[in-house]
Parts: C-alpha cells; structure tokens; sequence
C-alpha cells in the first residue's frame, strides 16, 4: 500500500513537472515512479524517526533565515572594493550520529552561501567545512551547534 500512495504521489509530482495532466502522460509517470521504486526496493527501509511536523517546520524556518542573512553577508562581502577574506576548512565536531542527519546538517551547510561541507571523517565523528570566512572558526562552529545542528537533533531524535 505505500508503493501504491508513493507511486501515486510521484505521479501526481510527474504531471505538475511536466505540466501535463493528460491521461497518456500520467500513465507514463506512474511507469517511471513504480520503475523508480521496484529499482530501489532493497534500499526502502521503514522510517524510525517519529514525525514532529512543528520541529520539522522550526528547522526549516531556521534554514530560510540563515539563508537569507548569509546571502546578504556574502552579497556585502564580495561587493566591497576591499574583500578582506581569510577562506579556510575548518573540522566541526559532530554531535549527530546517523547518516540521515549527517547528510541533512551537510547540505543545510553547504545550501547555506559562504559555506560549503567538504568531507565527514572515516569514524563520522567530524565534518570538514569549507568558509569563506574562516577568521573565527570556534564562532562558525558554534553557529552550527546551536543552529542547524540543534534543530536536527530536535526534530529527529529518538
């Protein structure tokens, strides 16, 4: 039954893309979605995390702020005559653990302008994060912790 709904959302997800909701063209995406689904079967795990939909909608809110204040820290760097800029990789330590919140708080990073997630350690203990201003790297790092990283653990934690 969830193959059926999921297949049935990519679906609907096909025809607005594609901005056709023709019979023929409908049809066609649900091909594609029970395709897409019977060639990642094995990969399907059932989801262990308990949904907390305010958590979840904190952590986006979150996102979308530091989003725009970086934008526009990085639009007022780049455009001043003098850049004074000090790029540079520094290690944040992790505090998540599983790969699903490891990969979202790298690409929450990484979305974000002026940073960029580089690498986790073998162990997954630490992310390397590119800056483009690492003058402050115990700042950045506590940034993280007390932002993207604490939002995470809030909406996926066990």
């Amino acid at each position: 039954m969830k193959f059926l709904l999921t297949n049935v959302i990519f679906t609907l997800i096909w025809g607005a893309i594609s901005a056709s909701f023709t019979p023929a063209n409908l049809l066609l995406g649900f091909a594609a979605g029970a395709l897409s689904l019977w060639l990642i079967r094995r990969e399907l795990r059932p989801v262990t995390y308990p949904l907390r939909p305010l958590r979840l909608l904190l952590l986006a809110l979150l996102f979308f702020r530091e989003l725009a204040i970086s934008a526009t820290k990085v639009a007022i760097r780049i455009l001043r005559p003098n850049m004074e800029l000090k790029p540079g990789i520094f290690a944040y330590p992790l505090a998540v653990n599983s790969d699903f919140e490891i990969t979202l708080l790298a690409n929450l990073i990484t979305l974000t302008p002026g940073t960029l997630s580089v690498d986790v350690s073998e162990d997954r203990k630490t992310l390397y994060v590119h800056a483009l201003d690492c003058a402050d790297p115990a700042a950045l790092r506590r940034d993280i912790a007390g932002g993207f990283e604490r939002r995470i653990r809030e909406a996926f934690e066990r």
